[in-house]
């Protein structure tokens, strides 16, 4: 972790920590190498961390759905860019990165993911999860077709408009928190193996 401060807010010390978020960004660490800044951040006010990471980890571990863990991340980077998050297009980015492993196609979405190589069916998730972040209130039964033209199911939307959702808020807490995202994201999968 570099010296400069990782959020606005103050970031407890682990010691401090309730036992299970304490454990929660251990076993995190263990897996991943290092600590992702938003378990630090977030961990300063433990009661929303908790519900936070229940609800990260219902959506983005559900098995059940069509969408890949790459598309997922797709739709993070997507409305992250679109919404001005740089820890979620950074951070996310590295995990799309991971996943799809292409090192140019998170940049690519972020940028604008119609011009980006992806399919026809990509595009139409990503066209509906923007168009739910942008202007939800102009969402009609049409986009619904459009998905089941595309193969989409009524529980692959709910998925879809989960994810948004969820983002948009992790988004805006990034933004006011000034989280900032760790050295080892902007690196991570860029060099295929």
């Amino acid at each position: 972790m570099s010296d400069s401060p990782i959020s606005r807010y103050p970031v407890p010390e682990l010691n401090s920590l309730p036992d299970d978020v304490r454990d929660r960004i251990l076993a995190v660490h263990e897996k991943a190498g290092f600590i992702p800044n938003v378990f630090l951040t977030l961990a300063h006010r433990p009661a929303e961390f908790r519900a936070f990471f229940n609800y990260h980890d219902a959506i983005m571990e559900r098995e059940e759905g069509t969408l890949t863990p790459a598309e997922k991340e797709m739709i993070i980077v997507a409305t992250s860019a679109l919404n001005g998050c740089q820890y979620c297009v950074i951070a996310h980015g590295a995990l799309l990165r991971v996943f799809a492993k292409a090192p140019k196609l998170a940049d690519q979405i972020a940028i604008n993911y119609l011009h980006a190589p992806i399919s026809e069916r990509q595009k139409a998730m990503l066209e509906f999860a923007i168009m739910l972040s942008r202007t939800p209130e102009q969402v009609q039964r049409s986009q619904y077709a459009a998905l089941y033209e595309q193969g989409y199911t009524d529980d692959d939307i709910w998925d879809i408009a989960g994810i948004t959702a969820f983002f948009g808020l992790s988004n805006r807490m990034a933004i006011v928190t000034e989280m900032q995202a760790n050295d080892e994201f902007y690196t991570l999968a860029r060099v295929p193996r």
